[in-house]
């Protein structure tokens, strides 16, 4: 049937009326303060909890990281099979969704047209969903692996054969499929309920079809207070990452070593002025700009570390790494009885933690640039350019550090000894270091900056209630906020303050695993209803 024949407009009516349909109204429980626009009670709930956390953890570093290292082992000791499962059950709804009839089904209607291109839609989505993790632990995260830094994958011996593949296979595991259907599942939910029912655009909204009208009182605030709770702690995280990261660049290059953790704060300090410049330039104006410019220096780094390298060499190997991730993909998802317990507890439960963090961000960034897509090519983009992109970039980055490592080439020839470090040590071997080095830094604090200003974008549209276009200074306040939370654990983390980063996402990504789970069920009744009105308003189109 042609989607695209014009539909008159009382079968259009009829077609509204058989969806989902609510009174509520979007910020109608908005409170104006100053011109702000803040939703009771999900703001205030998310505001003093994490002004609370910052003045607790600066007021006692040690005692909030006792608590979080301790609450992080207890959930990862407790709930290790539960992060993993429901990876799994993601990918596998993910699939369902690709070759079921529901696939066909548009975002924003049947006549929608995309908003933005696809060079650049994708752009947006790979550069807020993974740019600072794939700077930081591209070239650590293999050689991690096959040296037995911290566990190996499935326990097989470290510096063997077997090592070597194992360890591409685990990252891109980590990397590849798993995360990007999680984002796939939340962006999807979100945008349907947003675009195709018109409900706002806020976490609660995927769940009308469970709690139908309640779904704006008590079940919906905990939704939402979860989400941006969850949000800004993964969120904190990549930051933390990225500060500690473009601090080691800088200590590495010019010896920038100060005391403690104080250059990485001072870094989240600039970077976060920086994205709340950007924040009040909008999407179009701040993150979609950043986004193609960080993209093409990315490109840019990638290819100059092919070229100088072995490239016959790692083209070959990019195959290679496709067939050690399809290899070590089911094992690797075995959620229980694991003998590399190390292994699977340090990275995998970790991982598994952050995407779920910050599933709510990502989804809910990509589902605002994604209205016009099919439900088909929504998933597929999501789910499989991404990962392409990544095993191409895991190649490079990574089989050249292991490379280095198995050649006794410069530092990496002891492998890793400092996993913020690894990648300008592999660089510094490479023609160019120091150039190289100093573009890699600055793409760290671009990705920075995208992640922080997409975020808050985020964030601020839950807590104002579904508002897409919020007052600026509310967007302001969640960008302070996140640089605020980052180095709050970064103080509070001392020595440590890599495990301190990673307690909060582990920490707050529990409770949302739970939400994850029940919105594939209500994404799932959402997609019956649209299509069961869609087919039965093309049959009647065919008699006019």
């Amino acid at each position: 049937m042609n989607e695209h024949k014009k539909i008159p407009k009382p079968l259009i009516d009829k077609f509204r009326r058989q969806l989902y349909t609510t009174k509520h109204k979007v910020g109608e429980n908005n409170i104006d303060i100053f011109g702000l626009e803040l939703h009771n009670p999900v703001f205030f709930v998310t505001a003093l909890a994490v002004i609370g956390f910052v003045l607790f953890t600066l007021l006692a570093p040690e005692t909030a990281n006792l608590w979080l290292n301790g609450t992080k082992d207890w959930v990862v000791n407790r709930f290790d099979w539960f992060f993993v499962s429901t990876a799994n059950i993601m990918v596998l709804f993910c699939f369902i969704l690709i070759v079921s009839p529901y696939g066909s089904i548009r975002i924003g209607g049947i006549n929608a047209r995309p908003d933005f291109n696809r060079r650049s839609w994708l752009a947006m989505l790979f550069a807020a969903g993974m740019g600072i993790g794939l700077m930081f632990w591209s070239v650590a995260e293999p050689l991690a692996y096959a040296s037995g830094w911290a566990g190996t994958p499935l326990n097989v011996a470290a510096d063997s054969p077997e090592a070597y593949r194992a360890a591409m296979g685990a990252t891109m595991y980590h990397w590849g499929l798993h995360p990007w259907a999680i984002y796939a599942v939340v962006g999807l939910s979100l945008a349907l309920f947003a675009y195709n029912f018109r409900f706002p655009l806020t976490m609660r909204s995927v769940f009308y079809p469970i709690f139908k009208e309640k779904t704006w009182g008590l079940p919906g605030h905990i939704i939402d207070v979860l989400a941006v709770l969850a949000t800004i702690f993964g969120l904190a995280t990549s930051l933390g990452l990225g500060a500690q990261q473009a601090g080691s660049g800088l200590n590495y290059l010019f010896g920038w070593d100060f005391a403690g953790n104080s250059l990485e704060m001072m870094i989240i300090v600039v970077v976060t002025a920086l994205a709340t410049i950007s924040v009040a330039r909008g999407l179009d104006g701040g993150v979609k700009v950043l986004s193609n410019v960080n993209m093409i220096a990315a490109a840019a780094l990638l290819l100059f570390v092919f070229f100088v390298g072995n490239s016959l060499g790692l083209l070959g190997k990019i195959a290679a790494t496709t067939a050690d991730y399809i290899s070590y993909i089911v094992p690797l998802s075995n959620p229980v009885n694991r003998a590399d317990s190390d292994f699977f507890h340090t990275w995998t439960v970790f991982y598994w933690a952050w995407w779920i963090s910050w599933s709510p961000f990502v989804g809910m960034f990509i589902a605002r640039i994604s209205k016009g897509r099919t439900v088909r090519e929504f998933v597929v983009s999501v789910m499989l350019a991404p990962t392409l992109v990544t095993i191409i970039w895991m190649t490079i980055f990574g089989q050249t550090g292991l490379s280095q490592y198995q050649n006794q080439v410069g530092e990496l020839a002891g492998g890793v000894s400092n996993a913020s470090l690894t990648l300008f040590q592999m660089l510094d071997n490479l023609p160019l270091g120091t150039i190289t080095s100093l573009i890699a830094i600055i793409l760290v604090m671009v990705f920075f900056v995208t992640s922080s200003d997409s975020g808050s974008l985020v964030i601020d549209t839950i807590t104002a209630g579904g508002k897409i276009e919020a007052p600026v200074a509310q967007r302001i306040f969640w960008a302070i906020a996140e640089g605020a939370i980052a180095i709050a654990l970064l103080y509070g983390g001392g020595a440590e303050a890599l495990k301190t980063i990673q307690a909060g996402s582990v920490s707050t990504g529990l409770p949302f695993t739970v939400v994850l789970i029940v919105m594939c069920l209500s994404l799932w009744l959402g997609l019956r209803r649209i299509y069961k009105a869609r087919e039965q308003m093309l049959s009647e189109l065919e008699k006019y």
